[in-house]
């Protein structure tokens, strides 16, 4: 990317970041309410799992500090994904489609990817998982002792950043169901995330194998934490190798794309039924 697209960019953002402190200074009670119920649900989704690890050592397979590590890791993702991506649909895409509105994406003068990058940014009103995860995670790492070298965070950048990436690909890999049903999967990659992180905050190494293959390849919740944590700490699970992640998000990608470009085609054809003439969404 040159200089100039670079600073168009960081543009694009800017403006993001200001509409967002628009709608925090505007009605401040219900976005400080928006965030403070966001952050509740997440800290109630870690919670019972950490308690278990407390009160149940071995239900785990891994030391109650590895699943406290875990869950940090977890939050640091949730955060990374509703700061960049959660606003405006951008990650569920079926929405967008569902909803008829890529014909707004289509009069805008940018690219489609340049949109779904910049749109979703909301840096003030969703921070809250990602500074509560940075806290949890400076915690988990002093509750085991660890010594972190700078490979050690370039390794768990790179694993937040490939843990962010898969979910929102598997989200758009059905969201391009939409194309062809919109009504009814206008919601679908909304149930992609809910099925997400409903199980993905379990660690898996106490189940049986056959459990933790399917959990790594049919239901890849395990590759959002779990494995990645593992491989962080120097042994990734069923032997796989540390790169299993990266191999894995790059399939889900080069499937989500074949399905996005395929949608595009009858979409292109048919078009949208969700708007009367009036203008409203039927």
């Amino acid at each position: 990317m040159n200089h100039i697209s670079l600073r168009y960019l960081l543009s694009l953002y800017r403006q993001a970041a200001m509409m967002d402190l628009a709608w925090l200074l505007r009605d401040t009670r219900y976005c400080l309410v928006v965030i403070f119920s966001d952050l509740i649900t997440s800290i109630a989704a870690i919670s019972g799992v950490f308690l278990l690890a407390l009160r149940f050592e071995d239900f785990s397979g891994i030391s109650s500090s590895e699943v406290l590590f875990m869950l940090a890791f977890l939050m640091l993702t949730k955060g990374i994904r509703e700061m960049f991506i959660a606003s405006a649909n951008v990650s569920n895409f079926s929405r967008r489609i569902g909803r008829g509105q890529l014909e707004h994406m289509f009069i805008q003068p940018l690219p489609f990817s340049l949109q779904l990058l910049t749109e979703g940014f909301i840096p003030f009103s969703g921070n809250s998982n990602l500074i509560c995860g940075f806290l949890l995670m400076h915690y988990a790492i002093r509750r085991m002792e660890l010594v972190p070298t700078g490979w050690f965070w370039m390794q768990m950048v790179i694993y937040l950043i490939t843990s962010v990436a898969t979910i929102t690909g598997v989200s758009y890999f059905f969201s391009a169901a939409a194309f062809y049903a919109p009504v009814a999967c206008e919601e679908i990659s909304m149930s992609v995330f809910d099925i997400s992180e409903s199980l993905m905050h379990f660690p898996l190494s106490g189940m049986p194998q056959m459990m933790q293959m399917m959990l790594l390849t049919v239901l890849p919740t395990g590759i959002l934490g779990w494995f990645p944590c593992l491989a962080l700490l120097g042994r990734p699970p069923l032997h796989f190798p540390s790169w299993y992640p990266l191999s894995f998000c790059a399939l889900v990608w080069s499937l989500a794309l074949f399905a996005i470009r395929k949608g595009m085609r009858y979409y292109v054809r048919v078009g949208i039924n969700r708007y009367s003439a009036a203008g409203h969404r039927s």
